[in-house]
């Protein structure tokens, strides 16, 4: 009886330890925490914004004085000669050389800035960009 005691304990025993070691075994501790996401390469610094400038020679731009002295000149000389500077220009480049001979006044008259920028533009069939302010 006795090896029949010592034989139940020693499979008590090796059950235990068998069962005790696969429980163990399945234990898999949580992955770490994100860490921060940063980028692997670096982008190059993009360069400061600056303010739009006219690509045009804003001193030529006192022929549009005349457009802007008499509304009833539709047709004629200074319109050509004011269109012609910024017909080449998009609506938006166009505003800025206008808005920029407008604020220096080389234009040689005080204006109402947003009201003749409109004119002049109109006049030379370019549209007022939206959102954009001559400021």
């Amino acid at each position: 009886m006795a090896s029949n005691t010592v034989a139940s304990a020693a499979l008590l025993l090796t059950l235990n330890l068998l069962f005790f070691t696969l429980v163990s075994s399945t234990y898999v501790p949580c992955p770490p925490p994100p860490k921060s996401h940063k980028p692997t390469h670096k982008s190059p610094p993009s360069a400061p914004k600056q303010p739009a400038t006219c690509p045009k020679d804003t001193l030529k731009l006192g022929v549009c004085a005349e457009l802007l002295g008499s509304v009833r000149v539709v047709v004629g000389p200074s319109r050509t000669k004011c269109c012609s500077l910024i017909s080449g220009l998009a609506d938006l480049d166009a505003a800025v050389c206008l808005c920029t001979a407008i604020k220096a006044n080389v234009l040689g008259v005080n204006l109402n800035v947003p009201v003749s920028l409109s004119l002049l533009l109109n006049s030379c069939e370019k549209q007022m960009p939206a959102g954009y302010k001559c400021a």
